[in-house]
């Protein structure tokens, strides 16, 4: 069906004069409920490929990406043309009025990614005019070309090395801004050796306790900078017990505007790092001597607060909140001011926040006067505010009298309900206070000199104590003004901006505090990056940032990219990252900042990083304030955390944000690495992802199951009108992918095609559960799912819960899971594992990687997003594939999100086969003859070719192949279980608009049943197989398809290829008769088991069947290979796509099925198997499940027993896929231990047979002949559990 969606018609830019211009057409749709997974929203809608709604200011705006060749003036976007259709209040439904324009508002930005440049567009669609609204139909724009933006680079687009690369370096740290005193002992407890030092030579460094801007643009230090100090008694050059240090030292405590906080939110500590060989240090430079008339001034503006971090309401967000007021309804907080200006009021600012379901108040006093109050409405109490708590920063602020002493009482109304609660988020005070000296350093500055021309002269009293004032505008570059010990004094400094002062008071040095370990290593990150082994220069490929403690896992990973992918890995550990590019403080920014430094020294654009791999997981607290934190690599977290979604989201987009006008907001557009995160946070979780990495590319993940994928669809709901949507969209979803990939299988579950049942739990789909699990199991290259989700699991209906990734065992047949739903994989919360994380840290199964949502995402954003990915992970219109991180930020630049992220290694290649294998003959007939349709009970010869992409043979080719052939497609409909009408298409009405189309049901087409699946053998590329059509096809005649997949012997080498041309219907009316039953022998996970035996909770049954005409596994009425469990053949298991035939043998195959959580206890199991005749065959075995909690071993025995020369232990225990400890001990009969072997045994099956002995001693020597005793002795490495056996053997 083609696709008709309501669309916006953009005439591409064209250039005329400089000028990029274009005409837009907003075609707007009937749609007004937007749907979110807790909340819906009505709301004007057009096409979602440019629609975005902001869920916290209920506003929609249009977005547009629109392609350029360079640089745009932003400042020069005009809208021009512009048709308008009024719009009733009644329509705009939950919108906020009052974000309402009543102009038109526009903008426009320049966006690179890497290679890609564009001009960010947005528009507010609807403005108000008057009394009323209206709505914009059509407009023209237009925007001159611009030059691009210069910034201040300060060191990244240059190589150099650390200072840190050479000389002995220790660190110390301070916590509040201020004067500081390095005393000779405090030097000498950091174990700087002082003996033969030049004090001109000491040189402190740091980057003071600010944290790292997030925009590029924003200047900050590429390594640790230099910091002016004072030597105290360096006149004779040497540094003596009274000598010491001066300095000013930034701590965590300045207000940061884009953060919202006076705290930093990374780190307690600011460090400091101080070196004394070598050339001389930067000192502190005197102000310069003004001499010119000047404004006197003798105040200055003081600015006090009070701030904690203590609780994070939302657990989303990177903004803190402080003390609860609830039951403790009340506190107080002291301030002190100093020599006050009595005539100038205080100023007071409060920034608050509740949680509650009522409108509340906080009310302030000062000194037991109110001064005001902040009422703050209910959370979603009047429809437009819906989160976990409200804020309201514009009422906040209130003066009061001055005093010296402040105390500031705030009581928490809540308005008579007891469950609501206030968190204060900080208090600010402002005050006037004079220039007089009180025995205290203090931060000054003059706030209206930014208003003033010429000079101001700062005029002290007071201050014999105050021996200088120093210039701390630059905290790098001080400067000074010193007092000779006189009461009044002054100095004169130019005006026009706000300069920040500090009084030096000789009476009030801070002391700074250290670690337990001060020596530094040395490091040079800058320095070395880019060089390889041989010291030579070269790009790098592929970073892999790491906390130390993951070092071992993650250098395993780069060292098989290394090999396997032909890429430059650097493996950097974050703590060097955070001594070079943050002063050794965590932070965000030097993440950032080091990989923009790799960035921009590549040899050329076209060789710049490609891939970042940030090796941790993460968390909303970067302090380890909460339990079992999981802050391993830390992550951007947008600074809102009141709502649950996109407004709340956090992103590693931020980290490859590399242009220069970027990095101060995070939506998705203009990434220029493709990043993803590998979500460990222990040393054995790195170990396992790393594993599951390689298995990915190892020999035996081979296999015909990288032809699957399966598409998910969640079903539509009476209270979402939206939902309707989803089905429809994901079937076009696949629909298009088998379009431009038509030989992948295609299998489409629809939740709503599958019979629903009501459980004590709700509605359930057990049927469309069961083939998801099945198809993981079986294997598929990725799964796509678009519907409803959370944390727990997928759908109202629980098709998926949060378990069930975990319990998977689908190990060499991982798939790239594809979840587009709300919240699936929020792993930023330590307090709550996510389904998302159960699937993807299933160390033997489950997802190799995710690209999933980490909060809600729009129902609109994920339909239109979907297909956007799918174009670029399977690369429409050609073969040359880019790796999965690589696919995601290619369609985030075509279709911003900043929900969606990359859970795994970014750099991984999606396994698809390449091209291409082809079918040649039939019967020995060319195909492009008149070939025999496929006919029941035919026997039909296929041959055919594997070739290269030019349609070459591949003559050297030796190997596999796989084959599927399918019956006729099956037209379905989905069952309308809930009641709610299907989107079937859309249609255009007269006024151009686009119009849904509804009926019942939707229809869609899927894949028929398989009537053969074998194996063949493949030779100089040339390969050929034959089988018995089975009776149970469908008899029209139509085309079918045949699904080929080669795998080249010894070399990771496989080709894919299809064929649809052929016909499958009809009779063979010459077949010959066959009522022979097939043969069959069944096992229970490996071919020594015994009917009765043990097994684990979740046993593979093994069923080898063979019959001179093959086996039936077209699904006939009746006629399934079918497993029936302790007699409920009401529930049987349904087998016929496990069964495969042997290499180059119709005749005879195996059917290798997984159950799954199986009771304790004895079981029967029951097999029933048709032929192609559909002659029967019926068989029986029984087995014990015994649990996997503990270990259990049978059938101890070694075999020759007796021996001479060699024997071997065997065992049969319950823990298959598991590396367990053995030891086996032989001893005499009176107890003495003649020989020892301890090994690591890995079983696919149950029984172990990988120990062998040759009759010698511990010390070689052969042991005499007779009766000896052996202990076998088996251990669990993952529960510890234990068990061991004495049985007897004999030498010969």
């Amino acid at each position: 069906m083609k696709r008709a969606i309501l669309f916006i018609i953009v005439l591409y830019p064209f250039l005329v004069k400089g000028q990029i211009k274009g005409d837009l057409v907003i075609n707007w749709s009937e749609n007004t409920v937007l749907s979110y997974e807790a909340h819906s929203y009505n709301v004007p809608q057009f096409d979602f490929r440019y629609f975005h709604f902001d869920k916290v200011e209920k506003a929609i705006s249009f977005r547009l990406n629109i392609p350029v060749t360079s640089s745009i003036d932003e400042k020069s976007l005009l809208i021009s043309n512009v048709v308008y259709e009024n719009i009733p209040d009644s329509k705009l439904g939950d919108l906020s009025r009052s974000a309402i324009p009543t102009t038109i508002t526009a903008l426009i930005r320049n966006v690179n990614a890497r290679d890609l440049k564009f001009a960010n567009f947005e528009l507010l669609p609807i403005i108000k005019e008057g009394s009323g609204y209206k709505k914009i139909k059509s407009f023209s724009y237009s925007v001159a070309r611009g030059q691009e933006s210069s910034f201040f680079k300060r060191g990244f687009d240059e190589i150099s090395n650390s200072v840190l690369s050479s000389g002995d370096w220790y660190r110390f740290y301070v916590e509040k801004s201020g004067v500081y005193r390095l005393s000779k002992s405090f030097l000498q407890q950091l174990g700087v050796d002082l003996s033969d030092v030049n004090p001109r030579s000491i040189k402190i460094y740091g980057n003071g306790g600010r944290m790292v801007p997030h925009s590029n643009a924003v200047d900050y230090p590429s390594d640790l900078e230099e910091n002016a100090i004072q030597v105290v008694g360096d006149e004779d050059q040497v540094f003596n017990d009274q000598d010491y240090i001066l300095f000013y030292a930034e701590g965590v405590d300045n207000w940061s505007q884009e953060n919202r906080s006076h705290n930093n939110l990374y780190e307690n500590k600011s460090y400091y790092y101080i070196n004394v060989k070598g050339n001389f240090g930067k000192r502190i430079s005197p102000m310069p001597n003004i001499t010119s008339n000047a404004t006197p001034i003798k105040i200055f503006d003081d600015y006090q607060y009070h701030e904690l971090d203590l609780i994070n309401i939302g657990r989303l967000g990177r903004r803190w909140f402080g003390e609860e007021f609830s039951f403790e309804n009340q506190k107080t907080f002291n301030f002190e001011f100093p020599n006050i200006v009595a005539s100038e009021p205080i100023n007071f600012t409060i920034a608050a926040v509740v949680d509650a379901f009522n409108s509340t108040t906080f009310n302030v006093k000062a000194n037991n006067t109110q001064v005001g109050l902040l009422n703050i409405g209910a959370v979603g109490g009047d429809g437009t505010y819906d989160g976990f708590y409200r804020r309201d920063d514009s009422m906040s602020n209130f003066s009061f009298p001055s005093a010296t002493n402040v105390d500031i009482t705030i009581e928490y109304q809540n308005g008579g309900v007891p469950s609501s609660k206030g968190y204060l988020d900080y208090i600010v005070l402002r005050a006037k206070r004079n220039l007089q000296g009180y025995g205290k350093q203090f931060r000054f500055q003059y706030d209206a000199a930014s208003a003033m021309t010429g000079f101001g002269e700062f005029q002290f009293s007071n201050a014999s104590s105050i021996v200088q004032v120093w210039d701390i505008t630059d905290i790098y570059n001080v400067s000074s003004v010193k007092n000779e010990n006189q009461s009044s004094f002054s100095f004169k400094a130019s005006v026009g901006e706000v300069r920040k002062y500090i009084a030096v008071d000789q009476q009030d040095y801070y002391t700074p505090l250290r670690d337990s370990r001060s020596k530094v290593v040395n490091q040079n990150i800058k320095g070395t990056i880019f060089k390889n082994a041989q010291g030579q220069f070269q790009d790098v490929d592929y970073l892999i940032i790491t906390p130390a403690f993951l070092n071992p896992s993650a250098e395993k990973l780069a060292s098989f990219h290394r090999s396997y992918s032909n890429l430059n890995v650097k493996v950097v550990n974050l703590e060097n990252i955070y001594q070079e590019f943050s002063s050794g403080k965590q932070d965000i920014g030097a993440i950032r900042n080091f990989v923009k430094y790799v960035y921009k020294n590549a040899s050329s654009e076209v060789k710049r990083v490609k891939y970042l791999n940030l090796f941790g997981d993460a968390s909303f607290d970067f302090k380890d304030r909460i339990p079992n934190n999981t802050n391993i690599v830390p992550i951007y977290h947008a600074l809102l955390g009141a709502t649950e979604g996109s407004n709340s989201f956090c992103s590693d987009d931020f980290f490859v944000l590399m242009d220069d006008n970027e990095g101060g907001s995070v939506n998705g557009n203009g990434l220029d690495i493709a990043v993803g995160r590998m979500i460990v946070s222990t040393v054995q979780q790195a170990d396992e992802m790393v594993n599951k990495v390689i298995e990915y590319y190892d020999q035996k993940s081979y296999g015909n199951w990288r032809n699957n994928l399966v598409f998910i669809a969640d079903d539509p709901a009476t209270d979402k009108p939206g939902d309707t949507d989803l089905q429809y969209y994901q079937n076009l979803e696949a629909d298009k992918v088998f379009a431009e990939k038509p030989f992948f299988n295609i299998k489409k579950i629809l939740i709503d095609s599958y019979v629903q049942e009501t459980a004590a739990g709700g509605d359930r789909y057990p049927k469309a559960r069961s083939e998801i699990f099945e198809s993981f199991e079986k294997g598929a290259l990725v799964f796509n799912y678009l519907g409803h989700g959370g944390e727990d699991g997928l759908a109202v209906e629980r098709i998926w819960e949060k378990s069930d990734g975990e319990n998977l065992n689908n190990r060499y047949k991982y798939p790239v899971f594809i979840t587009l739903t709300c919240t699936y994989s929020r792993f930023d919360n330590p307090y709550r594992k996510t389904g998302g994380e159960f699937t993807y840290l299933n160390p033997k199964g489950g997802a190799i990687a995710m690209l999933t949502t980490v909060r809600s995402i729009g129902q609109g954003e994920a339909q239109e997003f979907n297909p956007v990915l799918s174009k670029y992970l399977y690369s429409y219109g050609s073969n040359q594939y880019v790796s999965i991180g690589e696919a995601l930020r290619l369609a985030k630049s075509e279709k911003s999100t900043n929900v969606v992220v990359c859970i795994g290694d970014p750099a991984l290649m999606l396994a698809i086969p390449r091209p291409n294998v082809v079918l040649t003959k039939v019967n020995d007939v060319p195909i492009d003859g008149a070939i025999d349709d496929l006919k029941s009970l035919a026997y039909v010869k296929r041959s055919g070719q594997v070739v290269d992409e030019n349609n070459n043979v591949l003559t050297n080719y030796m190997g596999e192949l796989a084959v599927n052939i399918f019956d006729k497609n099956i037209n379905k409909t989905t069952l309308r279980n809930d009641f709610v009408d299907a989107l079937v298409g859309f249609t255009t009405a007269q006024n151009g608009s686009q119009v849904r189309v509804l009926a019942p049901t939707l229809p869609f087409v899927a894949l028929g049943e398989t009537i053969f699946r074998g194996n063949a053998s493949v030779s100089n590329g040339q390969f050929e197989f034959g089988f018995v059509v089975p009776r149970d096809i469908r008899i029209p005649v139509g085309n079918g398809r045949i699904s080929f997949y080669a795998k080249k012997t010894g070399l990771f080498e496989n080709q894919t290829g299809f064929n649809s041309d052929i016909k499958v219907g009809g009779i063979n009316e010459n077949a010959a008769a066959d009522n022979i039953a097939p043969r069959v022998k069944l096992y229970m996970n490996d071919e020594s088991f015994v009917s009765g035996g043990i097994t684990n909770e979740s046993p593979i049954f093994l069923a080898f069947l063979e019959d001179e005409n093959g086996m039936n596994t077209a699904s006939g009425i009746g006629h399934d290979m079918v497993a029936i469990l302790d007699g409920d053949e009401n529930n049987p298991y349904i087998l016929n796509d496990y069964y495969e035939t042997e290499l180059d043998d119709y005749t005879k195959g195996k059917l290798k099925f997984p159950f799954r959580n199986l009771e304790k206890g004895l079981h029967t199991l029951t097999f029933k198997g048709w032929d192609v005749y559909n002659n029967l065959v019926t068989a029986e075995i029984q087995f014990i499940v015994v649990g996997d909690e503990t270990l259990t071993l049978t059938n101890v025995l070694n075999y020759p027993n007796p021996f001479v020369s060699y024997t071997q232990f065997w065992f049969t225990h319950n823990r298959p896929f598991e590396p367990l400890d053995v030891q086996v001990q032989v001893m005499t009969v009176t107890g003495k231990i003649v020989w020892t072997r301890n090994q690591i045994v890995n079983t696919e099956g149950f029984l172990s047979r990988e120990i062998t002995w040759d009759g010698k001693d511990d010390f070689g020597d052969k042991i005499g002949k007779g009766v000896y005793i052996y202990k076998l002795t088996v251990k669990s490495n993952i529960t510890n559990k234990k068990t061991e056996k004495y049985e007897k053997l004999v030498i010969l």
